[in-house]
């Protein structure tokens, strides 16, 4: 028995290390895997429709009307609460309507000062998602009395589903790498161009109106970072809401390797 104590005292301890090197967190993990995002929206956050379209109560003619094509993500309140203040909050990005604090007080707030012919459209919608992230798109679409044609506005969340918090481009990009990430930006608005016959008649002309411009409305996806403009940012009305790809492989060495597939 004592000369079997030491090799015991020597195999428990090791099993100990073993055990102890297991249950440690790896602290490289990586939040965007290889899969695809059909494969990895599999392990994402659980998701239900939220939808109804009303008009104004008690309103006869023309009226103003409200539809809402949104998610809630049950027992996940903090996001559900983020996407509610973040729709509320995008009411207000054509300076027609005052800010609200949720889509309820909007609704309140929209059926005293809207027009007639007004009407509003939230949305929101799972653009990717495995299951460390959740990334949203969000819109908001205004047409309003008189108006000529509807304006909206597009806007991403960046869900960390373990923080329960949403993360902002310096969450995501290295110290002192912005500018990197700027550059790669303007390499793919070059390549947008490319695709733009307005852009390729006259390319001077269209530079002087529609100039580059950087922007932190980014999406993290399976193929890379997407880059959202709305409209009137980097292009007419006409060319809609132009979306950027930047393919992971030009951001190694940018990102934090946590946002990076491995």
């Amino acid at each position: 028995m004592i000369l079997q104590s030491p090799y015991r005292a020597g195999l428990t301890a090791l099993c100990a290390l073993v055990l102890s090197a297991c249950a440690a967190p790896q602290k490289d993990i990586s939040l965007i895997p290889t899969q695809t995002a059909d494969v990895t929206s599999k392990d994402g956050v659980f998701t239900q429709p939220l939808q109804y379209e009303r008009q104004k109560p008690g309103c006869k003619g023309d009226c103003p009307r409200l539809k809402v094509d949104s998610l809630i993500f049950p027992g996940n309140k903090a996001l559900t609460d983020y996407v509610d203040q973040q729709l509320a909050d995008m009411t207000q990005f054509d300076g027609t309507y005052t800010a609200q604090a949720s889509v309820s007080d909007f609704t309140d707030y929209y059926w005293v000062h809207a027009g007639p012919r007004d009407e509003v459209i939230l949305s929101s919608k799972v653009r990717y998602r495995n299951q460390y992230l959740t990334v949203l798109e969000l819109g908001a679409w205004q047409y309003l009395t008189g108006a000529a044609h509807g304006m909206g506005e597009i806007r991403f969340i960046n869900w960390d589903n373990q923080k329960k918090q949403a993360l902002t481009l310096k969450d995501i990009v290295k110290p002192n790498q912005l500018p990197a990430f700027i550059e790669k930006l303007q390499q793919a608005h070059q390549r947008w161009l490319a695709t733009q016959e307005a852009a390729q008649e006259n390319p001077t002309e269209y530079n002087r109106l529609w100039p580059f411009q950087p922007s932190d409305n980014i999406a993290l996806t399976d193929a890379g970072v997407v880059v959202k403009y709305n409209s009137y940012e980097i292009a007419p009305y006409s060319s809609g809401q132009p979306e950027l790809l930047i393919p992971y492989p030009e951001l190694r060495g940018i990102l934090h390797p946590a946002y990076l597939p491995r």
